[in-house]
């Protein structure tokens, strides 16, 4: 199948590339290169530095390639500067998406997987987290995701759209080879700043809260991998037949992972001290989010593949050891 993948030189984008290259499909990447970066995508794919705001150009990547299937991972990603700056997400996240998807519509492409997030579920009042649980997004960032999750719902019912939507909790990791991993400017996820602290490339890891009502106080958390949320996009395609298809799962171990437990992997993997520092609570952090995936799992015959965070944390060692600039010269 022909795919358009925007948001492919990304870090779950980029990914997603080659597990659709190995699965026998080809992937032709979209991207304006704000977040994503060249060098994670192999030369022989089609890539493309486009604006989605650009519709003229889109339409014509979507017929010059026979795009049968769009996939789309696209979005500004921090929740604090969603906060600070919704603008900027509204327009990136919702415009952007609203752009693209009547890009398809005139162009009849139909089939659409949309990565979501469980930030549209905000601060749920039991655990885990289960697809029909009510979404009260507390950000902006969760809230342009729960957006487009209802457009897509009335352009199915409207228009004939087919489409899954995934909700992911902690994307981690690395690819197994060590070729491509996690770049992001300015980083925030905990598993790359705990093996940056590590090797002395950034500062002591900032622990925010050690009193919550956990096994050792520090915040709980599902960390899925890379590679098996990319396994689960491709495996919903089949599914995505029938006009107006309308799909949601959430995509987690389901095994909920400490600060702390992540801090002692990273040690066991790398063989080196963490150092990090307490720090208070953030706003708004929940002390637990974990997810129920087996409607995926059931459904998909979708398999995790890394289910313990020592085997995710050895990936994303692979990945920082042998590039220890990421994808910088």
């Amino acid at each position: 199948m022909n795919v358009l993948v925007v948001g492919g030189a990304g870090y779950i984008g980029s990914h997603c590339v080659r597990q659709l290259l190995a699965a026998g499909h080809q992937p032709v990447v979209l991207d304006n290169l704000i977040y994503g970066h060249r060098a994670a995508v192999a030369e022989e794919v089609p890539f493309y530095t486009v604006n989605l705001g650009n519709e003229k150009e889109v339409g014509k990547i979507l017929r010059k390639e026979s795009i049968e299937l769009v996939m789309h991972f696209a979005a500004c990603a921090y929740v604090g500067e969603s906060v600070t700056d919704p603008m900027k997400y509204y327009f990136n996240n919702v415009a952007a998406t609203l752009h693209l998807l009547r890009c398809m519509m005139g162009s009849g492409v139909k089939k659409f997987v949309f990565s979501s997030t469980c930030a549209t579920y905000g601060v749920p009042e039991k655990m885990p987290l289960v697809e029909t649980m009510p979404q009260a997004p507390i950000n902006p960032y969760g809230q342009t995701k729960l957006d487009v999750e209802n457009a897509l719902k009335a352009f199915a019912a409207a228009y004939g759209l087919s489409f899954a939507a995934f909700r992911y909790f902690n994307a981690a990791g690395a690819a197994e080879d060590g070729s491509i991993g996690e770049h992001h400017h300015p980083e925030t996820h905990l598993i790359p700043l705990a093996i940056d602290a590590a090797t002395g490339a950034r500062p002591p890891l900032q622990v925010f809260g050690n009193d919550y009502p956990t096994p050792d106080g520090t915040c709980l958390r599902d960390y899925v991998h890379v590679d098996d949320l990319s396994r689960a996009h491709i495996a919903v395609f089949d599914y995505l037949t029938t006009p107006g298809a309308a799909l949601f799962y959430n995509l987690g171990t389901g095994t909920p992972t400490s600060v702390l437990a992540v801090i002692r992997a990273v040690e066991k993997v790398t063989g080196l001290t963490v150092p990090y520092n307490l720090a208070p609570r953030r706003a708004g952090d929940p002390p637990a989010l974990y997810a129920d995936s087996i409607k995926a799992q059931n459904e998909l015959g979708w398999l995790i593949q890394y289910p313990d965070i020592t085997s995710i944390v050895a990936t994303a060692w692979k990945w920082h050891e042998a590039h220890p600039k990421g994808f910088a010269k």
